[in-house]
């Protein structure tokens, strides 16, 4: 559940670097985001794993 929670303090985080960029072209914002992106996928393969080893656990 902490992945979880990562995850969305990370898409919260990135919200104004995300404005910047699709609302006004900055194109470092940009480099932040996909940045971001990068993190926010791992951490969803983390939970994914996670979700798997508790299933696996409970049958």
């Amino acid at each position: 559940m902490e992945n979880f929670s990562k995850m969305k303090e990370l898409i919260n985080a990135t919200e104004a670097d995300a404005s910047a960029f699709f609302g006004k072209g900055n194109k470092s914002a940009g480099t932040r985001v996909r940045n971001a992106m990068q993190q926010l996928k791992e951490l969803a393969q983390s939970v994914r794993t996670e979700v798997l080893e508790k299933r696996s656990e409970s049958k």
